[in-house]
């Protein structure tokens, strides 16, 4: 299938989805409780409306190109997917009136797979009249008017609000810790992946070590690792107790900084010295031969030839930063792990998705601010 065909076919497929989530599927459930599950409700014809609409706006996009076209398939999806947030604001409110204060309407499968399909051809329509910037103008878009209808008050009733409101200062606070986490563990992976990969650019038995150190992490599973390291860390603090007044602790964000940083070094190490490693032959040899040193050489030669691997690397390593940043709340380090588990303990879905929903939302920002900030630097 050709790029061209392909770009056509995506849009019907995201159309079609998001009319068989709408009419086929329930977009609300009405539970008396947070923690029991409810009866599914469905929004009758405004779901074959709004699913008529995400079908114009394939249809648009599947026409012979034109600018008219495109700004047409960008305002129908557009259309469809306020629709989508309006409908179910407003469905959730009756639903709940008259119902006791613990009842809670809850979006069901058809909201978030309509939801994602809505998006999704929103961001393609996006893409046809902003070829550029089309991601970053469809999700402005998309989550402007979703916080437009909430700070309006139209969303009040969906349970998730609810959860929200009840825990916003824990929730908030967590999504801070969250960040210093991340941030924490992949500056610490850098400071140790900086001179691995440098070691590893020259083939001996110190590359095979470093090689079989950052796979075997890789095998181990996340919570043996923690566990190991929560172990680890007790022993060391039991032998030498002076480690406490820097601030080093078994339990909380340093085995959470530390675990995620191991997972984080054999991405970094391999993008770094693949692009340390990326200079032509006969260009290090030219600055041999005009008397760079191997520093000199490092940074004014393999450095800038290297930087577009070096960043996808980074790339990679900062979104997955992101998301193991969440198993911190295993060992008592915080974030917005702890809300996930704490949803899980509970089994109240809308609290795991306050702590999750969070991780996605910031891993692709991350993603999305690297790759911007590695095109216009490629530019």
């Amino acid at each position: 299938m050709s790029s061209l065909t392909a770009s056509r076919a995506l849009p019907l497929a995201a159309a079609g989805l998001a009319v068989a989530a709408l009419v086929a599927l329930p977009v609300l459930t009405l539970a008396p409780n947070r923690l029991v599950p409810g009866a599914p409700v469905g929004i009758g014809l405004p779901g074959l409306g709004l699913g008529l609409l995400a079908l114009v706006a394939a249809l648009l996009l599947a026409a012979p190109a034109s600018a008219r076209t495109s700004r047409l398939a960008l305002a129908a999806a557009l259309a469809a997917w306020c629709g989508l947030v309006l409908a179910t604001g407003q469905g959730a409110a009756g639903l709940l009136a008259g119902k006791p204060a613990a009842a809670r309407a809850v979006l069901g499968s058809g909201a978030w797979l309509g939801g994602l399909a809505l998006a999704g051809l929103t961001a393609a329509a996006a893409r046809a009249v902003f070829p550029r910037w089309g991601g970053l103008v469809a999700a402005s878009l998309l989550l402007g008017f979703l916080a437009l209808a909430a700070g309006g008050g139209l969303l009040d009733s969906l349970s998730l609000t609810v959860e929200y409101r009840a825990r916003a200062g824990a929730v908030n606070a967590a999504f801070l810790q969250h960040l210093g986490l991340a941030g924490a563990a992949l500056l610490l992976a850098l400071a140790v992946s900086v001179p691995l990969a440098i070691l590893r650019l020259r083939d001996g038995p110190a590359s095979r070590l470093v090689d079989g150190l950052l796979n075997g992490v890789q095998v181990v599973p996340a919570l043996a690792l923690f566990a190991a390291l929560v172990a680890g860390l007790s022993g060391l603090l039991a032998l030498v107790p002076a480690l406490r007044g820097l601030g080093l602790a078994a339990i909380g964000p340093v085995p959470a900084v530390i675990g995620t940083a191991a997972y984080l070094c054999l991405p970094l190490v391999r993008g770094l010295a693949a692009g340390l490693a990326a200079a032509d032959p006969a260009v290090l040899h030219a600055a041999r031969a005009m008397g760079l040193t191997p520093s000199a050489t490092l940074l004014r030669v393999r450095l800038p030839l290297g930087a577009p691997v070096i960043a996808g690397a980074l790339r990679v390593a900062a979104v997955q930063s992101v998301g193991l940043a969440t198993l911190g709340g295993l060992v008592g380090a915080g974030g917005l792990g702890a809300v996930v588990f704490e949803g899980m303990a509970q089994f109240a879905q809308d609290l795991i998705l306050l702590g999750a929903l969070p991780v996605i939302g910031l891993a692709l920002a991350v993603d999305a601010g690297l790759a911007l900030l590695t095109n216009r630097e490629a530019a």
